[in-house]
């Protein structure tokens, strides 16, 4: 069942919530996602078979979440984020985040890594704001942004064009995770799909070469695009699960 939560930046936050043992386990979706797509929900299905707590939800401007997607950007994701967790959530997590999930919860790490007893990541997206689009403009593109405040590009998932506002590039700009140290000091797995057109390989390449940590492994799926929701992706993304638990000490 859907529930609401409003964070201390006073945004209603969708979420669902299963009672469970710990670790729980915290999903954290992409870009214009939302808490009911593939992944999470396969993964609350997991979760609820091994009687494990699992909390997965809706940033502001997403889904079921308060506020309008244009309006939002990489800090306000991260808020949320950290709000349902602290709220929401008792003892050590694993989190789960998906392309810009996954750099949220590297913010989360950064923020709170006491709270963390594992990490595992889908087609991490750290920086994309900056690395991916900004880097990507053309000359023209980045005027448009500047004069007019947006760009619009076309997107593979939607009829609607993806809008890039400059408070998302600007505001982005303040939250990167690979320009300074990233220390995570808990098992941690991230996964990527060699046919991933969005987030290439050399991203996730980057993060593990960046990051810091005692148990950092990188996953590379071939033929697996950014979706990564195939049935063996699926299993994949349960058996990493599953092994940072273990990991973690913490039975599973």
């Amino acid at each position: 069942m859907t529930q609401h939560l409003t964070t201390p930046q006073g945004r209603r936050i969708a979420y669902s919530r299963l009672e469970g043992q710990g670790p729980g386990i915290v999903f954290l979706g992409g870009f214009r996602s939302d808490m009911t797509g593939t992944k999470a929900v396969a993964l609350e299905a997991w979760a609820q078979a091994q009687g494990r707590a699992f909390l997965r939800f809706d940033y502001s401007g997403h889904g079921q979440s308060s506020g309008a997607f244009l309006d939002g950007a990489i800090g306000d994701w991260f808020e949320d984020a950290l709000a349902v967790i602290e709220a929401l959530t008792t003892g050590p997590q694993v989190l789960v985040g998906s392309s810009m999930g996954g750099w949220i919860s590297l913010l989360v790490a950064r923020t709170i890594p006491e709270r963390l007893a594992g990490l595992v990541t889908i087609a991490a997206a750290p920086d994309f704001t900056e690395d991916l689009m900004w880097a990507a403009f053309s000359d023209a593109e980045r005027r448009d942004l500047t004069d007019k405040g947006r760009v619009e590009q076309p997107s593979d998932y939607s009829p609607e064009p993806y809008v890039i506002t400059r408070r998302l590039i600007e505001e982005g700009r303040e939250r990167l995770v690979l320009r300074e140290t990233l220390p995570l000091p808990f098992p941690t797995r991230f996964l990527q799909g060699t046919a991933d057109e969005d987030v290439p390989v050399s991203v996730a390449q980057r993060l593990i070469d960046h990051a810091t940590g005692d148990d950092l492994r990188l996953t590379l799926v071939k033929g697996a695009d950014h979706r990564f929701s195939t049935p063996d992706c699926l299993a994949l993304i349960e058996a990493a699960v599953a092994e940072v638990t273990a990991r973690a000490g913490q039975g599973g």
